[in-house]
């Protein structure tokens, strides 16, 4: 199976909680359907993207990256790349090296959330797709060369220094994290 077939597959058991997700995932589909290129970097019309919040339970603390050329507190994640055989496999590698942390685990149950945002030219959009990965207990993180700053932070202060995408899905993760949905 094709990481695109993968991608379709994944959207199309993704379990949207509310209109704007399902509205949202049907335009993943289309975009895929629209864009046999759609899962790169080069389809100029946009592309989709995998990313992990990485989450420490016990502490209540998520690690977020300080973005190099964003310069924005975002969860770990980026662009599939040819190797990657899913999408998960693509969040889970994000979020290792992009954290530093040897064995992050992808909460069960698929995707967190869909997050649709711009980007600079040449391509216009990514198409997030968005994972949420506990780490094992003493995980230690690195900085990698995609970050200027990695740090963690409690629930209660992920608000003041991320936008509302992130603030949406740690939301999500918990809700997950404690059984809700």
């Amino acid at each position: 199976m094709s990481l695109h077939d993968d991608a379709v597959l994944v959207l199309k058991e993704y379990e949207a909680r509310d209109w704007g997700q399902t509205e949202l995932r049907q335009r993943y589909l289309d975009h895929l359907a629209a864009h046999p290129d759609g899962m790169w970097k080069a389809c100029g019309a946009g592309h989709l993207t995998a990313s992990a919040l990485v989450i420490d339970p016990d502490r209540g603390r998520v690690l977020l990256t300080l973005h190099r050329k964003l310069r924005m507190w975002l969860q770990m994640g980026g662009h599939c790349e040819s190797q990657d055989a899913t999408l998960a496999a693509a969040a889970l590698r994000e979020a290792a090296e992009e954290s530093g942390i040897a064995g992050p685990v992808l909460l069960p149950g698929g995707p967190v959330r869909l997050d649709r945002h711009p980007i600079p030219a040449p391509c216009h959009w990514h198409l997030d797709v968005q994972y949420a990965a506990t780490v094992p207990a003493g995980a230690v993180e690195r900085i990698s060369d995609e970050s200027l700053d990695l740090r963690w932070f409690r629930y209660d202060e992920v608000a003041d220094v991320a936008d509302a995408s992130v603030v949406r899905l740690l939301e999500h993760a918990r809700a997950r994290l404690e059984g809700r949905v």
